[in-house]
């Protein structure tokens, strides 16, 4: 799910963006579109999905970094139907094939499932709306007011998403040729992906997978035996056990600087980026080693003293309004940069037939690429997807919504749903485009740039509410859209076919729309959600409703200078990403990147730690053994991230059924001091 959002989602592809995949050693016959969707299939989507959007829900409540866990969907879906079919084989019942194609319709179906728990909002704009939200805000704030709360509710969640998820889909499938075959755009994890299925199904490949899937489970378990053995050290309340254990000392402690043992952020540190793990650690450093110190010695004179720590007219406004700069700066700054180079692209294939996005292989082998890929174009095309049937679908799908979402959200009328769905397939299309040439989707800044739009011509009255429903629609269109494309890239690549990507990911997306939100409700009945003092912040949350007091009220109520600050980090987001673009490779690669320096500014250094724990080790491993690391470092970062995420699952029912844990292991200054 390779997406840039709310949650600041970052992906690593397998592959360079430019490596055009190889031959494939044997074509087996290609089923039937009908026999590549299969009923063991569709369980272990099931059972997968529901898996990842757990650990998807964790990941956005605490820090708001999800890694892809596109890697762990394809390893994980092969290793349970090969296990189905060793031991339906093993009772004596002839097992059907597993083929690359049924891998390719997991790989889909869990993708869309998961990627409703990001897309959902249920760590942004839904709980934005929320009343504990509000009042975290203040009830006297300026622009927070009560009559702009809606609580979460199982059941009308369940009928937003139905209402929202689906039009993206249809919004760009008269495309699929035009931006797979003709404009061969690379969407590099889709590549990526391709190439992991297709290794998969050949003889060495399916050996390699054995040893992955192998390893992923060792730290699958070590990780939950883990997590279970720190439950019981962590006590009653938010004060206890290895999540608090001050590491780098009780001074650093205070400044949130500690490493809290968790499998989630290493496994998270060892599966993004290194510039990205280094980017956070050095927000981490910039906002709680030397930004926030300053402000807090002009305490009295900035802000006044006896505020408290969550008062939106103190520190914590500044911890908010400069993260929301950098987001916004960095997302406005990409959001151009992409628009010019569709642009750009786009004009070069009007004049000459042709976009140069991925370089043929010159050479003997030129016969064998070129019959390689006359085959996959055939399969590809040969089961249609008719364009009226999308674009009935599209025009369907929105009179429905434009009739439901004002019962749901009252402020945000008929005639704006109307609006949005009309430019819509525009921003679908840029969005799309931009991904398949970088690999970011920069779905999230489409849906602050709704939420600005709506909100401010909505007014004070409603406009919070109608911002951050409207942020909510605009995001799943273009979301979706970028993620059927790249599925229709990895099929195309696989060669699966364009009509059982499609209905696979109508499947998955409908396994969303009711997993996403019972996963999300587990942890909303079981945990306080968007406690600051908690582990569950939802970071998001506060940021989305600010946004959307923002467009209704503008700046005037910030701090003291907060608005001079936060002015110089937009700007210095901007100036940092041109630096970026701008620089040699060699030097540029040593750039932050504004997007995740922001993510500590408002929650913690914490979390910075461990990423950047785990991406030393990768460096380390790395170094020693390069290959190997290239083989397993992916299956020990899902092994890490799933085994701390299932026990999330027994932790949220021993929290319902009021089952504390036994000890509270707490640290202090030593009685002498």
């Amino acid at each position: 799910m390779g997406t840039e959002s709310t949650a600041v989602e970052i992906t690593s592809p397998l592959l360079e963006a430019n490596k055009k995949p190889t031959a494939l050693e044997a074509v087996d016959p290609i089923p039937e579109w009908r026999d590549q969707i299969t009923i063991r299939g569709l369980l272990v989507s099931v059972i997968l999905g529901t898996l990842f959007s757990v650990i998807t829900h964790k990941l956005n409540l605490t820090v708001g970094i999800i890694p892809s866990l596109n890697v762990a969907a394809g390893l994980l879906g092969f290793f349970f139907v090969k296990s189905w079919t060793g031991v339906v084989s093993g009772l004596g019942f002839g097992g059907k094939e597993f083929t690359r194609q049924e891998n390719t319709v997991i790989q889909t179906c869990v993708v869309a499932c998961y990627g409703l728990a990001y897309s959902g909002g249920f760590g942004s704009y839904l709980i934005a709306m929320d009343e504990r939200t509000y009042k975290l805000i203040g009830a006297n704030y300026p622009g927070n007011r009560a009559e702009d709360v809606k609580s979460p509710g199982l059941w009308w969640m369940i009928g937003f998403l139905f209402v929202v998820s689906f039009l993206g889909l249809f919004s760009l499938v008269p495309l699929r040729k035009v931006m797979v075959m003709d404009y061969k755009l690379t969407y590099p994890s889709g590549t990526a992906t391709a190439m992991l299925i297709n290794s998969f199904h050949t003889k060495a490949g399916a050996e390699l997978a054995g040893k992955q899937v192998k390893c992923l489970g060792k730290y699958l378990s070590l990780s939950l035996f883990w997590s279970c053995f720190k439950w019981f050290f962590s006590g009653i309340g938010d004060s206890c056990g290895f999540d608090n254990f001050p590491s780098l000392g009780l001074t650093l402690f205070r400044n949130t600087f500690y490493f809290d043992f968790s499998p989630t952020y290493v496994g998270c540190g060892l599966i993004c980026p290194h510039i990205v793990n280094c980017s956070v650690l050095f927000g981490a450093i910039l906002s709680w080693g030397f930004l926030w110190p300053f402000i807090t010695k002009h305490a009295g004179d900035w802000y006044p003293v006896d505020l408290g720590s969550n008062d939106f007219k103190g520190l914590y406004g500044y911890k908010v309004f400069i993260a929301i700069a950098l987001i916004l700066g960095d997302g406005l700054y990409n959001l151009i940069k992409i628009i010019a180079v569709t642009s750009k692209e786009i004009w070069n294939s009007s004049s000459k037939q042709n976009l140069p996005v991925m370089q043929e292989f010159p050479g003997s082998e030129e016969s064998k690429i070129l019959d390689e890929q006359k085959k996959r174009d055939e399969i590809f095309l040969k089961d249609r997807i008719p364009s009226w049937f999308a674009a009935s679908g599209y025009v369907a799908l929105a009179a429905v919504s434009t009739v439901t979402i004002p019962l749901l959200f009252p402020p945000l009328k008929w005639y704006l749903v109307l609006c949005a769905y009309l430019v819509a397939p525009a921003l679908a299309f840029c969005n799309s485009y931009g991904t398949g040439l970088t690999d970011w989707s920069l779905a999230s800044t489409y849906g602050k740039i709704g939420l600005f739009m709506f909100a401010s011509i909505v007014g004070s009255n409603g406009g919070v509410i109608a911002g951050l429903a409207a942020s909510g629609v605009m995001m799943s269109i273009v979301s979706t859209a970028a993620d059927l494309m790249q599925d229709f890239k990895t099929g195309y690549l696989t060669l699966s076919s364009a009509k059982s990507m499609f209905i696979s990911q109508i499947i998955g997306t409908v396994m969303g729309c009711f997993i996403a939100p019972l996963t999300f409700w587990l942890y909303w009945t079981a945990f306080d959600i968007g406690d600051p003092d908690g582990p569950y912040k939802a970071p998001y949350a506060v940021i989305f409703r600010e946004m959307a007091i923002l467009g209704v009220e503008g700046f005037s109520e910030l701090p003291k200078h907060c608005l001079a600050i936060c002015f110089g980090f937009f700007v210095a987001a901007i100036a940092v990403n041109l630096l970026r673009d701008v620089t040699p490779k060699k030097v540029s690669r040593f750039i932050p990147i504004p997007m995740a320096m922001a993510v500590p500014f408002y929650i913690g250094a914490y979390f910075a730690i461990d990423m950047f724990v785990g991406t030393v080790i990768l460096f380390v491993w790395e170094r020693i053994n390069r290959k190997e690391a290239d083989d397993y470092a992916p299956a020990v970062a899902s092994g890490l991230i799933c085994g701390d995420g299932i026990w999330a699952i027994p932790s949220a029912i021993l929290s319902i059924f009021k089952v504390t844990p036994p000890i509270c292991m707490y640290f202090g200054p030593s009685l002498s001091k």
